[in-house]
């Protein structure tokens, strides 16, 4: 045992008989004998060539030198003894730092900003950087770490991410106002097929889950054009090129045009937290994903999915324990 090491336990026997009173009372609570506290303290005495205790029978009082002693000595114990707690508070306080989002265009429009602004408001010495990426780039960001999670819609999940949906949106078919579809009250995909649509590129998934449905129902979709962006499509259904289906966050009730539900056509889209499996969550990016989804590290698996940075098994438990279903991979 090293000389530091026996000055510590010394200096512990003696706080905790100062405190006490009591060579028994402080051998209690260190859970040691009462001969083995009486040594440490004798040896602490020895060492500092003073008398830190007068002793009367089974009480014990400070001598002047002892009082000096105690008040330098016990905020060295205590931060010892209370070290992992400490460090633990410590850590999981949000005070300043870097936190940085990968995001697509549309969660960066449509999804993020009020939460942005709350967060930014409550935690104004955190640095929030949103980056603008497609799918790859920011999944490549969160496998060099450049980034610390992403939001958005996941649809295949590969083995070393995990993808917990928050928010759910329906599917909406947006049409100009004089096209013949506008005044149904009810669509099928046989009356969409005969239209021409205005899509996402190909290079996204939107465009090959639409097209999917269409396949399923043995009709053609017609993609008359690929183009990047809600706020683009819509205007250019706006001019009368074409109808499109659009998720329904992307709808802010100014536009132009005419929307008509076809969730029973085409499924609810999942946008939630995208992120490298293992990854260590700093507090920065836990209180956001806190304010995103309240309780979601809770460990309380019938409210929310416990510690998303622990493992994608105990994120899909969870899952399973909510009665929700997996979003397809």
């Amino acid at each position: 045992m090293t000389q530091s090491n026996n000055r510590y336990r010394e200096l512990r026997a003696f706080c905790q008989a100062a405190k006490t009173g009591s060579i028994s009372k402080a051998a209690t609570r260190l859970q040691l004998s009462q001969p083995s506290v009486s040594l440490q303290i004798q040896s602490l005495e020895k060492e500092l060539q003073i008398l830190l205790f007068e002793r009367r029978g089974p009480r014990i009082k400070l001598t002047p030198a002892g009082q000096q002693l105690l008040e330098m000595a016990n905020p060295l114990v205590d931060g010892v003894d209370n070290l992992v707690e400490t460090f633990q508070t410590s850590a999981s306080e949000v005070t300043t730092g870097p936190l940085d989002i990968a995001a697509g265009e549309s969660t960066l429009l449509y999804i993020l900003p009020e939460l942005t602004k709350q967060f930014m408001d409550k935690h104004p010495s955190i640095t929030v950087r949103l980056h603008n990426v497609t799918g790859k780039d920011g999944t490549a960001m969160m496998r060099d770490d450049t980034a610390d999670f992403a939001v958005g819609a996941m649809d295949e999940v590969p083995e070393d991410l995990i993808y917990y949906p928050v928010y759910s949106y329906k599917p909406v078919l947006i049409t100009p106002v004089d096209h013949p579809l506008a005044g149904q009250t009810s669509i099928s995909i046989e009356d969409i097929s005969p239209h021409g649509l205005i899509l996402p590129p190909r290079g996204l998934s939107t465009l090959n889950q639409i097209d999917a449905v269409f396949q399923q129902h043995n009709l053609p979709c017609h993609v008359i054009l690929e183009v990047g962006g809600w706020e683009v499509i819509k205007r250019y259904v706006e001019l009368g090129l074409g109808i499109s289906i659009v998720t329904s966050f992307c709808l802010r009730g100014h536009e132009n045009l005419v929307k008509l539900p076809v969730d029973n056509i085409f499924r609810e889209r999942s946008y939630g937290v995208v992120m490298r499996r293992g990854k260590f969550l700093s507090p920065q990016a836990k209180a956001f994903l806190e304010f995103m989804e309240p309780g979601i590290f809770s460990t309380d698996k019938s409210t929310a999915p416990a510690a998303l940075n622990e493992s994608a098994s105990a994120l899909n438990e969870l899952k399973d324990s909510l009665g929700k279903p997996n979003p397809v991979f």
